[in-house]
């Protein structure tokens, strides 16, 4: 098994951006507070909840794929873990724009649901593949 330093360096990348969205995502839920008024919570405010949904969402989902993006380097190349967090990300970003539509279900939220588990679901393989093909 070759060390792949250029997937790794995408590793970082990927957790890098993913980190600065988990801070935009924070900063927004601050943001609604002061604006609402809002201390701790949502206050009843559905814009407030739907924000710090899509936060606890992309929370739930991020730090699985990061692990899994970090043992995908270990076996693939550069470029398979730029398509597998590229996907990822651009996933989480499409969930959470589409989580702050009024309208819901929102195109956005479904379509970053897709890209959220597709990455899973291709990560999973190609993890069970260097396992034991």
């Amino acid at each position: 098994m070759a060390f792949h330093a250029e997937a790794f360096q995408a590793v970082a990348l990927w957790t890098g951006l993913s980190l600065l969205f988990i801070l935009v995502l924070s900063m927004r839920i601050s943001a609604g507070r002061r604006k609402l008024k809002v201390s701790v919570g949502d206050g009843g405010h559905a814009a407030l909840t739907a924000t710090t949904r899509a936060f606890g969402n992309a929370i739930e989902y991020i730090p699985a794929a990061l692990v899994a993006l970090a043992v995908v380097a270990v076996f693939y190349s550069a470029p398979v873990v730029h398509v597998l967090g590229g996907s990822f990300l651009f996933g989480r970003v499409l969930h959470a724009w589409g989580m702050a539509q009024e309208k819901q279900p929102a195109a956005g939220r479904m379509f970053g649901m897709i890209l959220t588990y597709l990455p899973f679901l291709a990560s999973a393989g190609l993890l069970i593949f260097a396992a034991v093909g």
